[in-house]
């Protein structure tokens, strides 16, 4: 007969492989009525840990999981760029683990926990409400700190840090708004991201004081596609100007409108919601909403290491500061 191993051990107990391991290494980590089921489970067994899963929990690097949807985007490496130069100060390993579209968030956390990481920055934006709520919950049942990184689930009760994008949005509709402008689109995407959800509030709450009715163009967030796109949204619309929730969206609704014979920023305003290197790469340059990514990663690794080495927290969810950096496509 096989000997019991600590899978056996974690499906009885019906915790995570993590959980099994702290509870043999670390078990103060471990709250008292999980680590007594652990150790029963283990007793009645006979499990009889080896070398290999005895030293899982007590290994002395200390490794960070990033979980997250989607590495294309610019300002997810600009997000990752302050990540890293924090995680090498305290010499931690990063794991990154990668949410496909459609698959099983679950699975995905099962495979995070399995891999022995202290602590996790959680990248994906993309999960529904009630998704979210699972996710979360089933980090914290495994005990392992979490930090949400440009992320706004604004009615959960976990550490975050990133911008009110909501506000920021505002603010720069009624710019526009006050300089008389009345035919103004918001340039979003199909698919549902909780930051772009929180620009959209922003912009529909400005046009509604104003009296005017939110004009909001969906595409995609692939220039390929959003191409085609614009070239038929562009048609006999009066557009006089357009914030777009992606700098790459904003960039390529300009392109077509330039083709189109338009004038920026004479004829039609274009303002991006990022400011990344898209921003500098267009010509003209594009204005933006400086949401300062870099710094939203540092400051989140930043947190997680309080919450991993169980140091003070005096304040869970950061919001930082942001400004306007105008350019050539706005007057």
């Amino acid at each position: 007969m096989a000997s019991t191993t600590i899978y056996d051990v974690a499906g009885a107990a019906k915790v995570s492989l993590a959980t099994v391991s702290r509870v043999m290494n670390n078990p103060e980590k471990v709250n008292p009525e999980t680590r007594e089921r652990v150790l029963k489970v283990i007793k009645e067994l006979g499990y009889r840990p080896n070398a290999i899963a005895k030293g899982l929990a007590s290994r002395k690097t200390t490794t960070v999981g990033i979980v997250m949807a989607d590495v294309s985007r610019a300002s997810t490496s600009q997000l990752l760029g302050g990540i890293m130069d924090i995680a090498k100060k305290y010499n931690y390993a990063i794991k990154i683990f990668s949410v496909a579209e459609g698959e099983d968030i679950k699975d995905v956390l099962r495979i995070v926990v399995a891999e022995q990481v202290d602590g996790i920055l959680f990248l994906n934006d993309e999960l529904e409400s009630d998704k979210m709520h699972m996710a979360i919950n089933q980090i914290q049942d495994d005990q392992i700190p979490v930090v949400l990184c440009n992320v706004n689930y604004d009615e959960l009760d976990v550490p975050t840090v990133t911008i009110d994008y909501e506000k920021a949005t505002y603010e720069i509709t009624k710019q526009l708004l006050e300089e008389g402008k009345k035919d103004i689109y918001l340039l979003s995407t199909v698919r549902k991201y909780t930051v772009n959800t929180h620009k959209v509030k922003g912009y529909e709450k400005a046009m509604t004081e104003a009296g005017l009715e939110p004009l909001i163009f969906r595409t995609s967030g692939d220039v390929s596609i959003n191409k085609y796109h614009f070239e038929e949204f562009i048609k006999n619309k009066h557009i006089e100007a357009t914030i777009a929730v992606r700098d790459s969206i904003a960039v390529s609704f300009m392109n077509i409108a330039i083709n189109a014979g338009y004038k920026v920023p004479e004829d039609i305003e274009v303002i991006g919601l990022q400011n990344t290197k898209y921003a500098v790469l267009s010509r003209p340059n594009l204005t933006c909403v400086d949401t300062p990514v870099y710094d939203i990663g540092a400051v989140s690794m930043r947190l997680l290491t309080k919450y991993m080495q169980q140091e003070e927290v005096t304040e869970s969810k950061i919001v930082l500061p942001y400004n306007v950096v105008k350019r050539g496509t706005t007057k």
